[in-house]
C-alpha cells in the first residue's frame, strides 16, 4: 500500500502510534507497532515523505525514540518528519505499564532531550522523569535532524514546543473535520507563538481529514457528536481539501475508510484534480 500511495502520488504516509484500544461498539484492537512499520515502509520506498502521526513520547525512553527517529530517518534517505504528542489513550497506558500521570511534564523533558539529540548530536539532562549523561546520538543524524512537528491543542505543550517545532497538527474531531473549524485553532497557535516570540509563519499549519469512500465503514465509536466523514465525487473532495488550504492549511493527512487499495485509487482523480488546479 506504501508503494502504491507513492505510485498513486500521495506526498507522504502516516502511522499511529498506538498499542491497544477497547470499547463497546468495537471491542478490543490494535495496529502494528509504528517504529517497526516507519522501518519498513521507508526501505519499500524511495520519494514520499513518512512519519508518526504522532509518537507518544512515553512509549520509550527519549533518548531511544530520537535513536529510533534516526535510525529511520538514515534509512529513508531523509524523509521523515517526527510528530511528537503526549498520548491520551489511558487504556494502553495501563495494559502496557506505562505512567498516565503528569504526562504533559514527562513530555516538556522527554522533548528536550530528543530534539536536543536529534539536532545536536548530543545531550546532557537531568529531570524529575528522565536523565540522559553525556548522551550522543551516533552516527549523527542529518544536520538539523528531522523536521518536528507536533501533535497538540493543549495551551501548555503548545507553548512547549512552538520556539522548535517546524510544523502543528490537529486531528479531525478537534476541527470538526471542517475547514471553518480552523481558525479557532490557528489563533492558539499563533498566540503560543506570540507568547514565545516566534514567528507564526515559521510553523506549517497541517491537519487530518476523514474521508469516507464508498459504503466502507469507518473507525469512529458511533457517538452523535462524532464529526460526519467528508464524502462526495472527486471534485466534491478535491474542492473540500482545496478550502483547507485557503484556511492557510499546507498538508492534510486523509483517513481514510476504509484503508485498502482500492480507496488509495480511487483518490487518484483527486490528486490530479488538485496537482493541475482544478
Amino acid at each position: 500500500m506504501a508503494r502504491l500511495g507513492e505510485q498513486i502520488g500521495f506526498d507522504s504516509i502516516w502511522v499511529g502510534d498506538h498499542l491497544l484500544y477497547r470499547d463497546a461498539t468495537y471491542g478490543a484492537r490494535g495496529p502494528w507497532e509504528a517504529w517497526t512499520q516507519l522501518a519498513g515502509i521507508a526501505a519499500a520506498t524511495s520519494r514520499i515523505a513518512l512519519g508518526p502521526l504522532v509518537a507518544c513520547t512515553s512509549f520509550h525512553n527519549p533518548a531511544m525514540l530520537a535513536k529510533l527517529a534516526g535510525t529511520v530517518d538514515e534509512i529513508s534517505g531523509g524523509r521523515l518528519i517526527l510528530g511528537l504528542g503526549a498520548g491520551w489513550n489511558a487504556t494502553e497506558y495501563t495494559a502496557y505499564g506505562f505512567p498516565y500521570d503528569q504526562r504533559v511534564s514527562r513530555f516538556e523533558e522527554a522533548f528536550t532531550i530528543i530534539r536536543s539529540l536529534l539536532r545536536d548530536g548530543q545531550v546532557d539532562f537531568s529531570g524529575n522523569f528522565y536523565s540522559v549523561r553525556d548522551c550522543e546520538l551516533l552516527p549523527r543524524p542529518r544536520p538539523g535532524g528531522p523536521p518536528l512537528l507536533i501533535g497538540s491543542n493543549g495551551e501548555r505543550m503548545l507553548r512547549i514546543t512552538m520556539p522548535y517545532v517546524n510544523a502543528w497538527n490537529s486531528w479531525y474531531t478537534k476541527t470538526g473535520n471542517r475547514p471553518e473549524g480552523i481558525a479557532p485553532l490557528q489563533a492558539q497557535v499563533d498566540a503560543a507563538c506570540a507568547a514565545v516570540n516566534r514567528n507564526p509563519n515559521e510553523i506549517e499549519r497541517t491537519v487530518a481529514v476523514l474521508i469516507q469512500l464508498g459504503d466502507g465503514a469507518d473507525r469512529r465509536g458511533g457517538d452523535a457528536d462524532d464529526p460526519v466523514a467528508l464524502r462526495g465525487s472527486s471534485d466534491v473532495i478535491a474542492q473540500a481539501l482545496r478550502a483547507y488550504a485557503r484556511e492557510g492549511i499546507g498538508h492534510v493527512q486523509l483517513i481514510v475508510e476504509p484503508m485498502t487499495e482500492a480507496s488509495l485509487e480511487a483518490l487518484a482523480p483527486v490528486l490530479e484534480r488538485l496537482d493541475r488546479g482544478d
